[in-house]
C-alpha cells in the first residue's frame, strides 16, 4: 500500500477498499461511543483519538487492523489479547477473523479513565 498522507480520518478511510472501510468505520464508531468527548486527529499517519493526550490509534494493513491503546491498555487486557499478535503498545486483529469490537470498546473506556485520572492528578 502507498504511504498515506491523509489529513482527516475520513480521508484515511477513503483510501481503502469498501470491505476495509466498513471495518475502519465500525472501529471509529466504537471509539466514539466509548469516548464521545475525544477529538479525532491523524497522528503518526494513523487515525487517532485524543482526550487529555493520545487515547488510541488504529490503522489498516494488508492482513490486519493495528490497534494502539498504549502499553497500559495492552497490559490491562493481556488475557483477552493473548490470542492476537502484538507488541508492547499494539495489537494486530487479523482481517480473516471477526474484529473484537466489544473488547476495543472496553479498552477505550479503560484508556479514557486512565487519561482523565492522569489529568486530574496533574491538576492537584
Amino acid at each position: 500500500m502507498d504511504k498515506i498522507t491523509a489529513k482527516t480520518i475520513d480521508e484515511y478511510i477513503a483510501t481503502f477498499p469498501p470491505n476495509i472501510q466498513a471495518i475502519l468505520e465500525q472501529i471509529r464508531l466504537t471509539i466514539h461511543q466509548a469516548a464521545p468527548e475525544a477529538q479525532e486527529a491523524i497522528s503518526y499517519q494513523m487515525p487517532t483519538f485524543k482526550l487529555k493526550g493520545n487515547l488510541v490509534h488504529f490503522a489498516a494493513f494488508q492482513n490486519h487492523i493495528g490497534f494502539y491503546p498504549a502499553p497500559t491498555g495492552i497490559e490491562q487486557f493481556s488475557d483477552e489479547l493473548s490470542r492476537y499478535a502484538g507488541g508492547k503498545g499494539s495489537v494486530r486483529f487479523p482481517l480473516d477473523q471477526p474484529i473484537p469490537y466489544d473488547l476495543i470498546r472496553r479498552i477505550v473506556l479503560f484508556r479514557v479513565q486512565e487519561n482523565l485520572d492522569r489529568a486530574a492528578a496533574k491538576r492537584s
